[in-house]
């Protein structure tokens, strides 16, 4: 049996190959429509629901989400266009105005095969910094976890991995996963 991840972002993908090894994962692109909510998890089952009417497969996808603390938790879901609208140095500088620089980073992975629906959720705290480090993810440069000395961008893949927000969602599901094909 094949396990699909409906992603269309190709550094996701391949993270999650390297984290969910020995599981087997393919790839398949398909632009989900993405409902309006600060809800992350609303976000999510409704991209499940979606996705079960074009992929009748065993699959899961992956949503993350930021809370800054200076904002009362948003952007949340809306974090990448956050970023497209003023870029991760506008971030910084917005939380530098507020004075306030604590963030928390969320990924939820939803599952879906044709009997159930299965959520799994990673988090991480840590603060906003000036942009520090090259990246392929958004936030990374910027986002420094609670007792590291390092940005997510100046971590190596395999560091950032074992503590970021999507790691530890992956680790869950993975967990999930291996028992349920025991």
């Amino acid at each position: 049996m094949v396990l699909y991840f409906i992603t269309e972002n190709n550094n996701k993908f391949a993270e999650a190959s390297k984290d969910l090894d020995p599981i087997k994962i393919k790839q398949k692109k398909i632009d989900l429509p993405e409902i309006q909510s600060l809800d992350a998890k609303e976000v999510i089952e409704c991209k499940l629901r979606e996705a079960q009417k074009l992929c009748a497969e065993e699959f899961f996808i992956e949503d993350a989400s930021i809370s800054l603390t200076a904002l009362n938790g948003f952007p949340g879901p809306f974090a990448k266009w956050l970023v497209k609208a003023i870029g991760v140095k506008g971030i910084y500088n917005l939380c530098k105005s507020l004075d306030s620089y604590g963030v928390q980073m969320k990924a939820i992975i939803g599952y879906s095969n044709e009997k159930e629906i299965k959520f799994f959720e990673g988090t991480v705290e840590g603060v906003i910094v000036e942009p520090t480090g090259e990246s392929d993810f958004g936030w990374d440069p910027i986002f420094m976890p609670n007792g590291f000395t390092k940005t997510f961008a100046q971590m190596t893949k395999e560091e950032k991995n074992k503590i970021s927000h999507r790691g530890r969602a992956l680790k869950k599901f993975k967990e999930f996963y291996l028992k349920k094909t025991d």
